[in-house]
């Protein structure tokens, strides 16, 4: 384990994400610690100097194109989160592709750019979603009780893995510790499978967390930070 080098002394948090060519990665670092002035920004692979990416704060990195030519983010506008696209050298307007009265978020592209799948309140319960890449077409993923955060699409664009809560845990609410499910479900439909039972949530797998080939995932436990209560 080593301390990577970012190029600043301010705050990074677990938004952050490789690109799909593994050059680049982005991070989410707030500017000068001021509450919620998060933004975007990319750096090369093995450190160095940020680039600022968003402009208009708060901005939370998920996503990134498989041709590398854009990034998705949720950001606040009028205390309402949404997904929006921005250009990955940081020109020209944002995209904005969901505008609903809920909360949306987690958004990530398919491996072949056709679509992005995020997690969404509009229907009461946190529920997964897909939508075309130009944010046309939305269509629900998950249907149960639980809900559901953070979907991820495995390499060959099979699976989806993502978090779940229980459903006493309130829709638009991700907290840090508490007893969540990941579930992995097939892309072209099913039922979920159950892959690990813990304590967490945010933090938990905020971003892509596949390994290349497929056979594994990474994600934070928060559960031995309760073992002094038990």
């Amino acid at each position: 384990v080593s301390l990577f080098n970012t190029g600043f002394e301010g705050k990074n948090n677990n938004d952050h994400l490789i690109s799909y060519k593994s050059k680049l990665l982005g991070i989410t670092h707030m500017e000068k610690a001021i509450d919620d002035n998060w933004h975007v920004y990319k750096l090369p692979i093995n450190g160095g100097e940020p680039v600022q990416l968003t402009f208009k704060a708060p901005s939370y990195l998920h996503g990134w194109s498989p041709d590398g030519r854009y990034i998705l983010y949720t950001s606040r506008r009028n205390n309402q989160f949404e997904i929006y696209r921005g250009n990955s050298d940081g020109s020209g307007e944002e995209l904005q592709l969901t505008n609903n009265d809920s909360m949306d978020d987690g958004s990530e592209y398919t491996p072949d750019g056709k679509y992005i799948y995020f997690n969404s309140s509009r229907t009461g319960g946190m529920r997964l979603w897909r939508m075309d890449a130009d944010g046309k077409n939305p269509k629900q993923i998950t249907h149960d009780n639980f809900n559901d955060w953070f979907p991820h699409i495995s390499p060959d664009g099979k699976h989806i893995l993502f978090l779940s809560y229980l459903p006493d845990v309130e829709p638009d609410l991700h907290p840090y510790y508490k007893p969540v499910y990941l579930r992995m479900l097939p892309i072209a439909g099913g039922e979920p499978k159950v892959v690990a039972y813990l304590y967490g949530g945010q933090g938990t797998i905020n971003v892509p967390s596949w390994s290349p080939d497929g056979r594994y995932v990474a994600f934070v436990s928060n559960s031995q930070l309760g073992a002094d209560k038990h």
